[in-house]
């Protein structure tokens, strides 16, 4: 075995793959084993209750971790009606690629939940994405995919859901204020917009060094300053180069014709008929893919991109534009393709939407290019040795 000290971070990583991938393998040996004990009612034959409390004792698994391998052993062992004197698993692609070790139990798990509301032949493309992705990725990318394929097929006899009500609990307890809401998805949307500009963490200074509030601390901390703001309405907060906004975006075919949806900066829709009424609001831009509404090219006269062309780049990439993630625009800043200082423009065509991994793109392997107006990501050769092209493809249902 050699020293990893010796190792460079590229061969430890690679290393690390390739043992996980030989892992997954092994599980999946050891799924098909508990599912043939499940087959035969092994644990009746034992004098358990269940398998799970045979597995309890014969690997030392608390009851969950049990019923968690059994339960992912029958998604991948489950037949359907026999083709010929063949019996098929259920979800045969799944199952093949759990085989070669490109899916963790979680892969399988979550395949079989998005499978759910799609049709057979959906699951290729689904275990693609999962092959390089992580589960929590899939389950959006098969929401998505479900929405593309049966938003023109409502039930006929279908009827419209209430509204849902907006509700909000105020109770003090102990000299605080608690307070509950439920909202709805316009209201909600608008809300984060607000909030999320006041909750970031602070910048690291000399003095109080690093912002160590939790998440839900800050966010605390920016409702009261939503609050105190709400009391001098002319000083609302600016995120992303202008005063806190809440982008609608929908394709101009569809504003015209008043049909499908737009969708919120948080990946909600709302159904046309709410969007011109919505778009009278203050603060609530409509962006009409197709029109240009704001000059969204100035070239090098400035390193900073313009709010306008923000617009722009929501419009075009619905939020970070990175393989797999799905963090709405306002969790996101503005990347020069072609860096800045190296010669590149500020421009639309040179600029995309990234999250934390703007910090990824400058600092690792990752690289991205823009080929006929489509972002491509390129990941670093540890991941992929043949460093095959990647695209988000989270955001393309937009």
């Amino acid at each position: 075995m050699s020293d990893t000290r010796l190792l460079s971070a590229d061969e430890l990583l690679r290393g690390i793959v390739d043992e996980v991938t030989e892992i997954r393998v092994r599980e999946h040996s050891v799924m098909q084993k508990i599912a043939e004990l499940d087959r035969r009612g092994a644990s009746a034959e034992l004098g358990y209750k269940d398998l799970p409390h045979v597995l309890r004792h014969a690997v030392r698994w608390d009851r969950k971790t049990a019923r968690k391998w059994v339960t992912h052993a029958a998604l991948l062992s489950r037949e359907i009606t026999p083709t010929g004197s063949v019996l098929e698993p259920e979800l045969p692609v799944v199952a093949v690629a759990a085989a070669e070790g490109a899916l963790s139990t979680e892969h399988v798990a979550v395949l079989a939940e998005v499978m759910k509301a799609l049709p057979a032949e959906a699951e290729a493309p689904v275990v693609d994405f999962a092959r390089e992705h992580e589960p929590s990725a899939v389950r959006a990318f098969g929401k998505d995919l479900a929405y593309r394929l049966f938003q023109n097929d409502p039930e006929p006899h279908d009827t419209e859901p209430a509204p849902l009500a907006n509700q909000h609990v105020m109770r003090w307890n102990d000299g605080q204020l608690e307070i509950w809401a439920k909202l709805d998805a316009i209201t909600g949307a608008k809300y984060e917009a607000l909030l999320d500009p006041l909750a970031k963490p602070r910048p690291a200074t000399a003095d109080e060094g690093p912002d160590l509030r939790s998440r839900a601390e800050r966010e605390g901390d920016a409702l009261a300053e939503l609050v105190d703001l709400m009391l001098r309405a002319d000083q609302l907060p600016e995120h992303g180069g202008e005063p806190v906004t809440l982008t609608l975006t929908m394709r101009y075919e569809d504003l015209a014709g008043q049909v499908g949806q737009a969708m919120l900066d948080n990946r909600e829709r709302v159904p046309a008929d709410q969007v011109r009424q919505l778009a009278c609001n203050a603060g609530i831009i409509p962006v009409v893919m197709g029109t240009q509404s704001q000059p969204l090219n100035v070239g090098r006269k400035a390193r900073t991109f313009t709010a306008g062309m923000r617009r722009g780049l929501v419009a075009r990439d619905h939020g970070c534009a990175f393989p797999g993630c799905g963090r709405p625009p306002k969790h996101c800043d503005v990347h020069h393709i072609h860096h800045w200082a190296d010669g590149g423009d500020t421009s639309i065509d040179n600029g995309v939407l990234l999250c934390h991994h703007h910090r990824l793109i400058h600092r690792s392997g990752w690289t991205v290019t823009m080929v006929q107006g489509i972002l491509v990501f390129y990941p670093p050769s540890w991941l992929d040795p043949l460093r095959k092209p990647r695209r988000n493809l989270l955001h393309t249902a937009a």
